[in-house]
């Protein structure tokens, strides 16, 4: 980090959490009681953990002016019972109105996203919203391409002798493509279902976890539309399509520079949920 970290000795009250919660062992603290230090600064990550940890504001961060630390408070965070029933109630609801998304809903959704933890907080998530008809259509023409490619060799008689052998679970899929095709011909858009908006998110191609940061950042954007009332499913169709073609088309014509890991489809229910289900027992392992 390219910044300044200090210690107000004045006001530190020298309690250690700063040094006990810093991931780098930047601040330390021989023993309890004894004197917070600052070491090696230029290996700290900016994650703002001594920051936010500090009861008395003592930890002095460059990245961290008063403006951008908030105090909250616990007591305001949503019951334990109120966030299993946001776990146990989000489904992919894929029945879409035609009302457009609220801006200020979209800017929520990706403000969640945004929040979410980062491998060694280096921050490179990034977000591409599309809203534009056109291009929400041209999307699923990109993965209809991809798909009837794939068809055609999995048809091929001279590959099909191979790829049945090396890959016989992806002749189960042929059925899929044809039906993919036969209801976009007739006006119905099975791969995006009549989404109003779609949110990529993406990454650096040199990003080592760009693919787990980029998913941890949909969950949180996932949960927010949940609570925002907006609908929406992982695009695996769509993320599918750009995993075989690997020719980065998809992120060159949405204008993205890296790769993208997810894609999350958005809109206005049409109705919702009344009941919730229960899901398979959980399979615990003791170690």
């Amino acid at each position: 980090m390219e910044g300044q970290l200090s210690i107000n000795t004045e006001s530190c009250i020298k309690c250690g959490k700063c040094a006990r919660i810093c991931p780098s062992l930047i601040i330390t603290q021989e023993e309890k009681g004894s004197p917070v230090k600052v070491q090696n600064v230029e290996n700290c990550i900016a994650c703002g953990h001594c920051v936010a940890v500090c009861p008395t504001g003592s930890v002095l961060h460059s990245e961290f002016p008063a403006e951008k630390v908030h105090p909250f408070k616990y007591s305001d965070y949503p019951t334990p019972e109120q966030m299993m029933l946001v776990c146990k109630a989000r489904r992919s609801n894929r029945a879409f109105s035609k009302q457009p998304i609220p801006q200020e809903a979209l800017k929520q959704i990706i403000e969640a996203a945004h929040r979410a933890p980062t491998a060694s907080n280096m921050q490179q998530v990034y977000f591409t919203l599309v809203t534009d008809p056109e291009q929400l259509d041209a999307i699923t023409r990109f993965t209809l391409d991809v798909f009837n490619s794939a068809a055609k060799k999995l048809k091929n008689p001279i590959l099909k002798l191979v790829l049945k052998k090396i890959m016989p679970d992806a002749y189960r899929y042929l059925p899929v493509f044809d039906r993919l095709n036969r209801e976009y011909a007739k006006g119905n858009d099975m791969i995006l279902r009549g989404a109003t908006a779609a949110l990529f998110i993406h990454t650096p191609k040199s990003s080592r976890f760009g693919s787990a940061d980029a998913n941890l950042a949909y969950q949180n954007g996932s949960l927010m539309a949940e609570c925002l009332g907006v609908n929406q499913f992982y695009m695996g169709f769509v993320c599918t399509a750009i995993h075989q073609e690997n020719k980065d088309t998809l992120a060159n014509m949405l204008g993205i520079n890296g790769t993208i890991h997810a894609a999350m489809a958005l809109g206005m229910p049409a109705f919702r949920f009344s009941n919730y289900i229960d899901k398979k027992d959980t399979v615990e392992t003791d170690l």
